[in-house]
């Protein structure tokens, strides 16, 4: 096979609009803004990757992924070849500490131009499986009203799974669930993501009341404190609905921990937490190892990010049975154009190499 090397890599960002704010427990965001990595071959192959700056979850800001970047894995991956797929990941992940997004969005462009080198999508030369995926959309926590309305319209615009956001406070938070609930009627699948918001006291009692007040819910989604393991595996105990670790679990040695503490049912798996696709498929096989379920889960990112991880969720689909891919159905337009398609709730993947990105429209290069 003939040699793909790297021969630079350039920085810009990507600002999309949101229909409407993304509200969490944790904060209110009304735009996209992604980092974009492109690494440059000097065949004239471009191979793009991408990070939010998620800086309450991950820690990491625009200018720490942009440092990250130009000066610590940019200059590592200039002048490699691309075929070095297990060398290059690994220069990536051993390059600095933490910076995970960064790291992810270094991964994402290395692993769309592997793609292009054998001339296949990525999740083909990943493990295959159906191009197809569902995700579920989220609904912000906001007033009761506000909530029931926007799970209508999404059920309206063909959802049928619905992440209803709460962590604010748990009394109001039981009755928001209740009237999603209620207004929803058997049509959607609901999911209850409290972002870290409530004790582990707070969250059965949450649970328990919804449970016996008839509220059927697929699954409830990081109800404590990322740290809080033992709180985690109390809930987890002591609730019939599904519990799901987010934020307590970055990377595969949490997941290990997690699965074997039973301190959750499931783990959702992100990028931009994993520092990227290798330590992503990497949970995924410790999860069916171990014999738990996973979901893939994005940002609020750009169509970029979301690409590749719908490339993983597609390529371990026995074990990711659950898919929160939203980030590009919360945006006004999709600036990225290439074989992919975003529709609704509908997400299928093209035959174009690596992630199928032919161009990208609005990136701000940036100097330096």
């Amino acid at each position: 096979m003939p040699a793909m090397k790297i021969r630079s890599f350039r920085l810009g960002m990507l600002r999309i609009p949101l229909k409407t704010p993304f509200k969490t427990a944790l904060r209110t965001v009304e735009q996209v803004e992604d980092v974009v990595f492109a690494l440059e071959t000097e065949d004239g192959r471009i191979g793009h990757g991408s990070a939010p700056a998620t800086a309450a979850i991950t820690g990491d800001t625009h200018g720490s992924i942009i440092d990250a970047l130009r000066h610590h894995l940019g200059p590592r991956l200039a002048g490699c070849d691309v075929s070095r797929l297990n060398d290059l990941t690994a220069t990536i992940q051993g390059a600095l500490i933490g910076n995970s997004s960064a790291k992810a969005a270094a991964e994402i462009a290395l692993h769309d131009l592997w793609g292009q080198l054998h001339g296949a999508p990525l999740y083909a030369l990943l493990g295959g499986g159906e191009p197809r995926l569902e995700t579920d959309i989220t609904i912000s926590v906001d007033t009761i009203d506000k909530m029931v309305a926007d799970s209508l319209d999404a059920i309206a615009g063909g959802f049928t799974s619905l992440k209803v956001k709460v962590g604010k406070d748990m009394a109001t938070d039981i009755e928001r669930m209740r009237a999603v609930h209620d207004a929803v009627a058997g049509r959607a699948v609901l999911r209850l993501d409290a972002n870290q918001g409530w004790t582990a006291r707070d969250a059965i009692h949450a649970i328990r009341t919804l449970e016996d007040a008839g509220v059927r819910m697929e699954l409830v989604e990081q109800p404590v404190k990322a740290h809080d393991i033992d709180g985690l595996r109390e809930v987890t105990a002591n609730a019939r609905t599904p519990v799901m670790a987010d934020e307590s679990a970055f990377g595969p040695r949490e997941a290990v921990d997690l699965i074997r503490a039973r301190a959750a049912d499931i783990i959702n798996i992100k990028l931009m937490k994993a520092g990227g696709i290798s330590n992503a498929l990497k949970m995924a096989d410790i999860a069916a190892v171990l014999g738990a379920e996973c979901m893939m889960g994005c940002m609020l990112e750009s169509p970029i990010g979301v690409t590749a991880a719908a490339h993983v969720a597609v390529s371990r689909s026995a074990t990711i049975t659950k898919i929160d891919l939203d980030g590009p159905s919360l945006c006004t337009h999709n600036p990225v154009h290439g074989t992919t398609r975003f529709d609704a709730s509908r997400i299928v993947l093209g035959d174009g190499p690596g992630l199928g990105i032919e161009r990208i429209d609005g990136i701000e290069w940036l100097g330096g």
